[in-house]
């Protein structure tokens, strides 16, 4: 018992290891560092420069729209996807075929990707060209720079987590369950809404979750997309970072950004369990 012990300490030491080292000790860094001033005073006015200035919470608005609108699209377009690859494929061939060209993409640079939504989204690009020859709009459609050139990106970029989250989500719920609901004179809607979307919202939640986080921490893709014209948390906190060298101010805005984000992320954690056990009580 004595040695199992030890070897379970000693595979977890390592771990704990790299990331007290990589996170633990930077966020440490980062919050002491919101917390004084460049002499190393205690203050809080960096706080209170990032929270009772409006500029502030116009960008904070603008990081929560972008991300929450993400995780949203996200999740309507993902879930169709992963019911057609696990509930419609019949091929596994297809099947891995499917999936390969999902994953595909993510072993691509951000940074690339976002340049050729650049291309894709000019006023000259394939998508206004597509639009114009199909009589859709009369005069190109300004994406770039905008809010909704971002959310395009990040839309792209982030869709294949919540289809692999929630296709193996779907992949665990027995299709005999489905089978059942129907035999009961259930209907395909009423059989999805209370029995097949209650057994995949851990993977729907985990999606959704992962999604968020990756969206409102973001940076490349909306600085590439919004060329300066859209600012967001995690710009501001990088120009602080890497222009002007104000780390108390920098520092600030990182901690503030990373309270909003498990705040909203555990609020709507815990309003899913809240929904999950009533649903399952009823």
């Amino acid at each position: 018992m004595f040695t199992s012990r030890l070897t379970l300490l000693w595979l977890l030491a390592l771990p704990l290891c790299v990331f007290t080292a990589f996170f633990l000790i930077p966020l440490g860094v980062v919050f002491v560092a919101s917390l004084t001033t460049q002499d190393g005073q205690f203050t809080l006015s960096q706080y209170g420069r990032v929270l009772l200035d409006g500029y502030h919470w116009q960008v904070i608005a603008v990081t929560f729209r972008l991300a929450i609108l993400s995780t949203i699209i996200c999740i309507v377009l993902g879930y169709p996807l992963a019911w057609y690859l696990v509930r419609i494929v019949k091929w596994r061939s297809w099947r891995r075929a499917c999936v390969i060209m999902l994953i595909l993409p993510l072993f691509t640079s951000n940074i690339v990707r976002s340049f050729g939504w650049m291309v894709l989204l000019g006023r000259t690009g394939l998508v206004n060209d597509a639009l114009l020859g199909a009589g859709l709009i009369e005069r190109p459609i300004r994406f770039l720079g905008t809010e909704t050139g971002i959310l395009i990106g990040l839309v792209y970029i982030l869709l294949p987590f919540t289809v692999l989250t929630i296709g193996n989500a779907l992949a665990r719920v027995e299709p005999s369950l489905e089978h059942a609901s129907r035999d009961l004179g259930a209907g395909p809607l009423r059989t999805f809404c209370s029995i097949t979307f209650p057994l995949t919202m851990h993977g729907v939640m985990a999606g959704g979750i992962i999604v968020f986080s990756m969206a409102i921490s973001a940076y490349v893709t909306p600085a590439l997309l919004s060329g300066g014209k859209v600012t967001v948390l995690a710009m501001l906190a990088f120009q602080q970072y890497s222009t002007v060298f104000d780390f108390n101010y920098g520092g600030a805005l990182s901690i503030t950004l990373l309270t909003f984000t498990m705040t909203l992320i555990g609020i709507s954690s815990w309003m899913t369990r809240i929904g999950v056990h009533e649903k399952k009580g009823n």
